[in-house]
């Protein structure tokens, strides 16, 4: 009999099909790959728990280590600055040089990154350590989709994406907890270490059984690495984060302003090397043509405000509880349960009912709704002063979280609906892009709407109660410009055999990292 090895897919996009001529070797197959399925899913668990773990765990490190604001900030943004430039990049030098070599370097570099943050002895050692973490996660992350995809035939992924979700789903619930218990348990008197120093068994365990069972595979034809691409966007976006994220302790010197005016510049000449590129070679890092689909355009800039809107909105939360309200990092952390559990049952909900039948209405009822349960939020933080408590804080966390569940879930596929199907990959990856740059820009901004209301030398106390209400009004801000920017989005998504040259081949799924917590 002929079966497929876990090395490629039936439609031999990337590679060619290696057959097995005995029952034996099809059960060894079978379970080679399951192996590999459960170590690449670690892995993505790994990063995605990592992601909403730090969050709880801020208040601690800037008392153990003195951080300035702009360092709590860099430990934060540093991470999704360097996930969001190395992402495409990533994942093309994944297809050019190999999934497994390239997941292998990333989880590798990962572990080794988590060590350094877990034994930093000082904040700026502890952000250079988190933008080396981002940086690897970059090398890591694409690879767990693509090798999914190129170990299971077509007719066992949806079972296998469907896997990968409910993995996703659980990173974001059990990250707070997790980083909670870690931090108040204290272990071994290392205090906040342990949630980085955690993955180390992890990640060694990953390396080890990654390079027994997941096996090797290359795009045939893979795009050219634009280097100089991946600089120009990664100056652009340091030259806007650097200045937000310094200004205020440094009382908004000329050299930051000159570095936001330059910016415009910048993107000009990333726009420009991006169409020579086209002309030269065809492998540009932003494939440019897509923004001329009008929903695309429109749907990347949701995806971006939003980003900022969380970006914002999971720091000062985390600081109004811990260093406002004087909360314990458990509490914090159980306090954010209902928020988990509201996102993860309304996504759920948009994409199989709701959106098939409503279509872009789902989004933007979804981006009111956040609105409406940052409102409660508000008052209720005004009403209860710093007598509030958890269960007060569940309705609007509720509201929230079924608010972002109703955007996050079909949001990329939404934007998809008028790429052409050819384009599909690298506006997916953009998509993705798109939204860590955002998140990077929200936490940086937090400079002028969170810290910027508090008193440099306010360590804890009621100011940090009054700048998260300050913060909140311009997360609804920016919700309302999200509402109006979904307008441009299809009414209702178009079916993958219906889109634009032929029959589509839909984009894997994308990761959605949410700091929840």
């Amino acid at each position: 009999m002929s079966t497929e090895t876990p090395q490629t897919s039936p439609e031999r996009e990337n590679g060619p099909v290696q057959e097995e001529r005995n029952d034996t070797a099809t059960s060894t197959a079978d379970r080679r790959r399951w192996l590999a399925l459960a170590i690449v899913m670690t892995a993505a668990f790994m990063d995605l728990v990592d992601v909403t773990i730090v969050n709880i765990a801020i208040p601690r490190m800037r008392e153990d280590l003195g951080a300035s604001t702009s360092a709590i900030q860099w430990i934060t943004a540093g991470y999704a600055l360097a996930f969001a430039a190395g992402l495409i990049t990533g994942g093309r030098l994944g297809d050019i040089y190999g999934r497994k070599r390239l997941f292998l370097i990333g989880i590798s570099g990962f572990t080794a990154a988590s060590l350094l943050c877990g034994i930093a002895p000082n904040p700026d050692v502890l952000v250079a350590s988190r933008i080396l973490q981002g940086g690897m996660a970059a090398m890591m992350v694409p690879q767990v989709l693509a090798i999914i995809h190129v170990t299971f035939p077509p007719h066992e992924r949806g079972k296998v994406f469907g896997m990968f979700g409910a993995i996703v789903g659980l990173g974001a619930v059990s990250g707070p907890m997790l980083g909670a218990l870690l931090t108040e348990w204290n272990i071994l008197g290392l205090e906040w270490r342990p949630i980085f120093l955690i993955n180390l068994p992890v990640g060694i365990a990953g390396v080890l059984l990654g390079r027994k069972f997941i096996s090797e595979s290359k795009a045939p034809k893979a795009l050219r690495l634009d280097l100089v691409g991946v600089v120009l966007a990664t100056l652009g976006l340091v030259m806007l984060i650097f200045p937000l994220t310094h200004g205020r302790e440094n009382d908004w010197p000329l050299w930051g302003f000159l570095c936001m005016g330059a910016v415009p510049f910048v993107f000009a000449g990333f726009i420009a090397y991006e169409k020579y590129k086209i002309k030269k070679d065809g492998s540009p890092l932003v494939e440019l043509s897509l923004f001329k689909v009008k929903s695309f355009a429109g749907g990347v800039t949701v995806q971006l405000t939003f980003g900022i809107a969380t970006g914002i909105f999971f720091l000062v939360w985390t600081l109004y509880m811990q260093m406002g309200l004087g909360w314990s990092a458990l509490k914090s952390g159980a306090t954010g349960i209902p928020f988990s559990l509201a996102v993860s049952a309304a996504a759920g909900i948009s994409v199989q009912k709701l959106v098939p039948r409503f279509g872009r209405k789902v989004l933007q009822a979804g981006a009111l709704v956040m609105a409406a349960g940052l409102l409660l939020y508000i008052w209720e933080s005004e009403h209860y002063g710093m007598e509030i408590t958890s269960w007060q804080m569940a309705a609007p966390l509720v509201l929230m979280g079924l608010g972002m569940g109703l955007i996050i879930a079909p949001l990329t596929d939404t934007v998809l609906s008028e790429v052409p199907r050819e384009h599909a990959g690298s506006a997916s990856g953009l998509i993705n892009t798109t939204g860590q740059m955002g998140n990077a820009l929200g936490l940086a901004l937090t400079s002028v709407v969170y810290f910027g209301v508090i008193d440099k030398d306010v360590l804890f106390g009621p100011p940090y109660v009054e700048a998260f209400r300050t913060a909140l009004w311009w997360v609804v801000a920016v919700l309302v410009v999200i509402f109006a920017v979904m307008f441009v989005l299809p009414r209702k998504a178009v079916p993958m055999d219906q889109r634009e040259g032929g029959t589509a081949h839909a984009p894997e799924p994308v990761a959605e990292k949410v700091p929840v917590g």
